[in-house]
C-alpha cells in the first residue's frame, strides 16, 4: 500500500466501502469517533488531538470576558483584524505555504522561528502538514481527510477524526513523516518515542512551546493596550481556531461542483476561489490546487494575497532567500493562452 494511503489513522467507519465509494458516516458516528479519539485516559496516543482542542477550550473564558466585560467597537475592530486577517494570513504563510508546500525558504532557523511564533500557538503543525499532503493527493476522493462530500461535521471535526498520523507506522514510513516535517523546525520523536506517544511531536516540548508563546503574546498585548486588548485578541484567536475548521467544507463547494467558468480553472477537484478567504488570508483555493507549491495564489488583479505580500516583504528584507511564483505560468496558460512559462524562482 502506498505511503500516502496509510500515513493517516483511519476512522472506525473507514474511508471507503467495499465498492470503493466514499463512506458518508452519520453525524452520530462522527461525534462518537470524535469523543473516542479525544479520550486520553483510554489511550495516551490521543494526546495530540486532545491538546489541540484543549487550547481552544482555554480560549473560551477570554471570549466570555470579551463579550460581557470588555466589548466595545474599538475592541471589536481589533478582534476582527487579529482573528480574521492576522491569524488567517499567518495560517496561510506558515502552515500552508511553508510547512506543507515549502513554497519559500528562510535564510536561517531564527527567522523561521520568528514567523512560526508570530501569532498564538493553536494548530499543531503535525496534524496540519501530513494530512494536507494526503488532501492534495486524493482531493475530493475517498481518503481525503476533509472530504466535503461527506458533509459539514466530517470536515469540521477532521483534525481529530481523520488528520492525525497513524499509530502503527513501520519505521520506514515514520522516517518519511520525519522527512516531511524536518524543515518546519518542530523537533520530532525517535521511532521508539513515536511508538510510545503515537505522534511526531513530543508532548512536553509541545506544551512548553505553547505556554511560552501564550505568555509572550498576552504580555505583549497587555503592554500595547491593557487587559481589554489582551483579552479581546485571545478571544479573536479562539473564534478563528473554530471558524478555520469550516474552510475546506466551504472551499470545496460543500461537496458540490460550484466551480465557475473564468474564475476556477483547476478541473481536478471541486476547489473554488472564494472572495472573502482570498482577501483576508490569501486563500484563493482553486488557484492553490492548480499551483500548490506557489508562494502566491492570488493571480488576478483583484485577488489580493496578503500572505504573498508578507513572503515578498521578507524576501526584500533578506529573511526569505527564495520562493516559487507561478503567476506567469497561470496567466500564460489560462488567460493569455500561449506557451507555458517556467515558474519564477528568486534567490539572493
Amino acid at each position: 500500500m502506498a505511503f500516502i494511503n496509510e500515513v493517516l489513522q483511519p476512522p472506525s467507519y473507514g474511508w471507503k466501502n467495499n465498492q470503493g465509494e466514499l463512506v458518508r458516516p452519520a453525524t452520530s458516528e462522527i461525534l462518537k469517533e470524535f469523543f473516542t479519539r479525544l479520550n486520553i485516559f483510554r489511550d495516551r496516543k490521543n494526546w495530540l488531538p486532545f491538546f489541540s482542542w484543549f487550547k481552544i477550550i482555554c480560549l473560551v473564558p477570554f471570549l466570555v470576558l470579551f463579550i460581557f466585560k470588555f466589548f466595545s467597537l474599538y475592541m471589536l475592530l481589533a478582534a476582527f483584524i487579529y482573528g480574521m486577517i492576522i491569524m488567517g494570513t499567518h495560517g496561510t504563510v506558515w502552515h500552508h505555504r511553508y510547512c506543507t508546500h515549502r513554497a519559500y525558504r528562510f535564510k536561517n532557523p531564527f527567522w523561521r522561528f520568528i514567523t512560526q511564533q508570530l501569532t498564538l500557538n493553536i494548530i499543531p503543525e503535525e496534524i496540519y502538514v501530513i494530512s494536507h499532503h494526503v488532501h492534495h493527493a486524493c482531493s475530493d476522493q475517498p481518503g481525503d481527510p476533509y472530504n466535503a462530500g461527506a458533509g459539514f461535521w466530517y470536515c469540521f471535526l477532521a483534525d481529530v477524526n481523520h488528520q492525525p498520523i497513524a499509530k502503527n507506522l513501520c519505521e520506514a514510513n515514520y522516517n518519511r513523516v520525519k522527512q516531511l516535517m524536518a524543515h518546519t523546525g518542530v523537533k520530532g520523536n525517535t521511532y521508539k518515542q513515536y511508538q510510545f506517544w503515537g505522534s511526531y511531536a513530543h508532548p512536553m516540548r509541545a506544551i512548553g512551546i505553547w505556554l511560552l508563546n501564550w505568555a509572550f503574546w498576552f504580555t505583549a498585548f497587555y503592554l500595547m493596550g491593557g487587559i481589554a486588548l489582551a483579552v479581546s485578541l485571545f478571544a479573536a484567536a479562539g473564534i478563528w481556531a473554530v471558524g478555520v475548521r469550516t474552510f475546506n467544507y466551504d472551499g470545496h463547494g460543500h461537496g458540490k461542483d460550484k466551480r465557475r467558468e473564468g474564475i476556477d480553472y483547476n478541473e481536478k477537484d471541486k476547489s473554488i476561489n472564494q472572495l472573502w478567504p482570498g482577501l483576508v488570508a490569501g486563500e484563493w483555493h482553486n488557484n492553490h490546487h492548480l499551483y500548490p507549491k506557489s508562494a502566491r495564489s492570488g493571480f488576478k488583479r483583484y485577488q489580493l494575497d496578503l500572505a504573498w505580500q508578507y513572503i515578498r516583504f521578507l524576501y526584500r528584507l533578506g529573511v526569505v532567500i527564495s520562493y516559487r511564483d507561478d503567476k506567469s505560468s497561470f496567466l500564460t496558460k489560462y488567460i493569455n493562452v500561449g506557451p507555458v512559462l517556467a515558474p519564477v524562482h528568486e534567490t539572493t
